[in-house]
């Protein structure tokens, strides 16, 4: 089977992630294996977003987040409730819009090009399974439109990964 998955030019932040969603939606539907949807999903995260260096996942392991599957440079492998934006949007359960990692109390550079981050949980009963991860070399490049578009996202995947 094959998949080909692209956005179309000119669309806005709603019709984008409006694509997105039925295509990540497509893709999981049926599938049981978690890392292989999140794998799917963080390439069509990198497909889709433009001005992104680093697009993927980080998994609730024994209370620490751990890496998944992502698309970018190698990254962080293990990330604690109280460091960085993944662990503060772990830790609290709400998503983290930033502006400029470079102000953000605890911030971890994996990557020194990152200038700007989103970070969304996906939750499963209420609890945090796994976080959303994406990374910018511009600064203020996500935006309330990009944080309800992964919310969103992350609602469809809280049962398929």
């Amino acid at each position: 089977m094959m998949f080909d998955f692209r956005f179309s030019e000119g669309l806005s932040k709603p019709e984008l992630y409006r694509e997105l969603l039925r295509a990540a939606d497509a893709l999981t539907a049926g599938e049981c294996d978690g890392v292989a949807n999140m794998a799917n999903v963080a390439a069509l995260l990198w497909e889709f977003l433009p001005d992104v260096n680093w697009t993927g996942f980080y998994r609730m392991v024994d209370g620490e987040l751990v890496l998944g599957p992502f698309a970018g440079r190698p990254a962080c492998i293990r990330i604690p409730l109280t460091s960085g934006v993944c662990g503060a949007c772990a830790a609290s359960g709400t998503s983290q819009l930033v502006e400029d990692v470079h102000a953000f109390p605890g911030h971890i550079a994996c990557d020194a090009e990152t200038r700007s981050e989103l970070v969304v949980p996906v939750r499963r009963g209420g609890v945090v399974i796994a976080v959303i991860d994406l990374d910018s070399p511009l600064p203020s490049r996500f935006d309330l439109e990009d944080q309800a578009g992964i919310e969103e996202l992350a609602g469809l995947l809280s049962g398929r990964i």
